[in-house]
C-alpha cells in the first residue's frame, strides 16, 4: 500500500519533481549529457481497447516530463497486432489523452509508419549473422526455450546461411506462406540467465488487413523488436515502461546497439495498483464482455471513459497520479486517495444546490396555501463569482428522511417532535405532529415555520442547531439517480478466491442503486457532464442517458473526507 504522509500530501509540482526519473534527467542535464529541449518521451498505447487509470499514471509521468523540462512527447499507437486493433481504439486514446489536458508533438504517430524501416533492419540483423528464419512450431519454440534453471536448446534452423534466411524472410513477406510456418528470431543465446534473450522472435506470419496499411504486409514485427527501434527512429531519451518489461531492457539494448540506432534509454517504473479494482485489459474486456458492467464507460471501471462519465475531472486526476509519485517497486494505491483529489477540486468548481433522495413529506400549517416564495441562494458560498440561483419554498416541501427521528440520541441536530431547525436560507419551522399510513408508516410531518425567521437566522436572537436542505414539494423536478458504490468488495479482487473462482467473485452486489430524486428547478438547468454539489450529499454529475423528460444524475463521491484515515495509515 503506497504510504503518503500529511505533510506530502500537497501535491505540489515540487514533490512530484522529486522522483526518481526527474531527478536522473535533472542531474544528465547538469552533466551537459542531454539538453532540456532535448528530453523527448512517448506515450505508445495499443490501440485495442480504452485507456485506464494505470495508463494516465504513465500519460502524466510522460507528458509531464516533457513539459516541465521543454522537451517533447510523441502519442505513437503500438499498431502491430492487426488483429485486435481498430480506428475505434484510435480516436477513443487520442480523445482521453486530450481530455486529460495533455499535447502530443505534431501528429500522433504509429509503429505502422515505420514498417518499411522495421523491416529493412531485420534484413540488416540477417545479414549482419543476427537473425535467422525459424520453421518450428510456436509449441516447439516454447519448449526449447528452457527454463529459469536450464538452458534452451538451439533451434534446428538455427544454422540456415545468410541467403537462406534471406530468401525465406523475403518470402514470408510476399505472402507464399501461412501463418505460424515460420518467424524470424533473433541469434543471441539460448543459455542466455534472462529468458528474454533466447533467441526472441522478431516477426511473424499474420495473414489480417490492417487498420492502416491495409493489406500491404502479412508479416508483423514484435513489440520488442518495433518498440526500441521506432524510438530511436524519433530520438526518445527517455523510453519509460512499467516494471514488467525490466528483463527486456537487454533486449532494448542489444538491438539498438547491434544495429548502431539512437541510443535510446529505456527506464521502469511501477505500474499502478489501487484497491476495489482490476487494472488488467484482459480481465477488463472480461467485466465489459461478461455484462458485469455496462460498457467501457460504465461510471464503475477504473476506464478513463468510466471516470469521466462519472464526474471525475482531468485536474483531480493529474493530482491524484501527481500525489501517488513514481517509485521502482510495485505497491497498491488506496482509491481514497482519488476520491479525495476528486473532493478538493469539485469543492472549489461545483455550484451547490439542493435534492431529496429519500423523501419526507413536510407541511407548513401556518403557511399561505397558494403562496410561493423566491430566495436568492448562492450557488457557492466559497466563491462569489459563481453567482446565485433563485429557488420556490412553499407550504409543502420535502425533506430526507434521515433528517427526522422520533427518539433522537443526545447529538441528533435534526428535526424531532416539538424540535426547531433551520431550513437552509429559508425559516426556521418546528415539527408539531406526525402523520402516519395504515402500516404505522410515517409518511409526513406538520410543522410550524416562524415568519420572522426569514432567510435562517430568527428576529430574537436565538440559535438552532440543525440545519436542513430541502425542496419545495410542487416545484421538485423528479431525477433519477445513480448511486455508485466500488465494483469490487475486496481491496485486492483476486485475493483469496474460493476454488473454482475468479476476480468476478469479489464484484460488489450493491456496486450500483438507482432510486427517484427530487430536485430544486435550478438543477434541471444543467448539461450533460455538469458537477454539482448535492447540499450535504455528495458530489453528482449530470449523466449522458439524461433527456428533456428524465435527467440522471451520477453520485461521483460523497461529502466525506477520507483522507485522515489514509494519513492515519502511514
Amino acid at each position: 500500500m503506497t504510504k503518503l504522509a500529511p505533510e506530502n500530501a500537497s501535491g505540489s509540482e515540487q514533490g512530484a519533481a522529486r522522483d526518481f526519473i526527474r531527478a536522473r534527467i535533472e542531474q544528465e542535464i547538469k552533466q551537459g549529457k542531454v539538453a532540456p529541449d532535448q528530453v523527448q518521451t512517448r506515450f505508445p498505447p495499443e490501440p485495442n481497447g480504452y485507456l485506464h487509470i494505470g495508463h494516465a499514471k504513465s500519460i502524466c509521468l510522460n507528458f509531464g516530463i516533457a513539459r516541465e523540462f521543454g522537451g517533447k512527447c510523441n502519442l505513437r499507437f503500438d499498431d502491430t497486432n492487426p488483429v485486435k486493433e481498430s480506428t475505434e481504439y484510435v480516436n477513443a486514446i487520442q480523445e482521453d489523452v486530450s481530455w486529460l489536458g495533455f499535447s502530443w508533438n505534431a501528429q500522433a504517430r504509429y509503429t505502422s509508419d515505420y514498417f518499411d524501416r522495421l523491416y529493412e533492419y531485420a534484413e540488416e540483423l540477417i545479414k549482419l549473422g543476427k537473425a535467422y528464419a525459424d520453421s518450428q512450431s510456436a509449441d516447439d519454440i516454447h519448449h526449447t526455450r528452457g527454463t529459469l534453471t536450464e538452458p534452451g536448446k538451439n533451434s534446428p534452423f538455427r544454422k540456415r546461411g545468410v541467403a537462406e534466411n534471406l530468401d525465406l524472410f523475403r518470402r514470408m513477406r510476399a505472402g507464399e506462406f501461412a501463418d505460424g510456418a515460420h518467424v524470424l528470431r533473433a541469434k543471441i543465446d539460448m543459455a542466455s540467465p534472462n529468458m528474454v534473450m533466447r533467441d526472441p522472435v522478431l516477426y511473424r506470419i499474420r495473414h489480417a488487413r490492417h487498420h492502416r496499411t491495409g493489406d500491404k504486409w502479412c508479416i508483423y514485427p514484435m513489440y520488442d523488436y518495433s518498440h526500441c527501434i521506432s524510438d530511436a527512429l524519433e530520438r526518445v531519451t527517455y523510453s519509460l515502461c512499467s516494471l514488467e518489461f525490466e528483463n527486456n531492457r537487454e533486449l532494448y539494448d542489444w538491438i539498438l546497439r547491434t544495429l548502431n540506432l539512437f541510443p535510446s534509454r529505456q527506464t521502469e517504473f511501477a505500474r499502478l495498483n489501487m484497491t476495489g479494482a482490476v487494472l488488467s485489459k484482459r480481465k477488463l474486456i472480461q467485466l465489459v464482455t461478461r455484462k458485469h458492467v455496462r460498457g467501457w464507460d460504465d461510471p464503475r471501471l477504473p476506464t478513463i471513459r468510466g471516470l469521466r462519465r462519472r464526474g471525475y475531472t482531468p485536474e483531480a486526476i493529474r493530482d491524484f497520479c501527481e500525489r501517488i509519485g513514481v517509485a521502482r517497486a510495485d505497491s497498491r494505491v488506496d482509491s481514497s486517495i482519488l476520491d479525495f483529489c476528486a473532493r478538493e477540486h469539485l469543492n472549489r468548481i461545483a455550484p451547490r444546490l439542493m435534492a431529496v433522495l429519500n423523501p419526507l413529506k413536510v407541511t407548513l400549517e401556518n403557511y399561505p396555501e397558494n403562496r410561493t416564495e423566491w430566495f436568492e441562494m448562492p450557488l457557492n458560498p466559497e466563491d462569489a463569482a459563481q453567482g446565485s440561483r433563485k429557488t420556490p419554498f412553499s407550504r409543502n416541501l420535502l425533506i430526507e428522511r434521515e433528517d427526522f427521528m422520533l427518539n433522537p440520541p443526545g447529538k441528533f441536530h435534526r428535526l424531532a417532535p416539538g424540535r426547531e431547525v433551520r431550513l437552509r436560507y429559508a425559516y426556521y419551522i418546528t415539527c408539531k405532529e406526525i402523520v402516519r399510513d395504515e402500516q404505522g408508516e410515517i409518511t409526513e410531518l406538520v410543522c410550524s415555520y416562524d415568519p420572522d425567521s426569514k432567510g435562517g437566522s430568527s428576529s430574537d436572537g436565538r440559535k438552532v442547531r440543525g440545519t436542513l436542505h430541502w425542496v419545495s414539494a410542487p416545484h421538485a423536478v423528479k431525477s433519477e439517480v445513480r448511486l455508485y458504490e466500488r465494483l469490487f468488495a475486496m481491496d485486492n479482487p483476486e485475493e483469496n478466491l474460493p476454488d473454482g473462482k475468479d476476480f468476478t467473485f469479489n464484484i460488489n452486489p450493491a456496486s450500483l442503486s438507482v432510486t427517484e430524486g427530487y430536485m430544486e428547478p435550478a438543477l434541471a438547468e444543467y448539461d450533460v457532464g455538469s458537477k454539482v454539489q448535492f447540499e450535504r450529499l455528495g458530489y453528482f454529475c449530470v449523466d449522458k442517458d439524461t433527456r428533456p423528460e428524465r435527467r440522471v444524475f451520477n453520485r461521483i463521491i460523497g461529502l466525506k473526507d477520507s483522507w485522515s484515515r489514509i494519513a492515519a495509515k502511514s
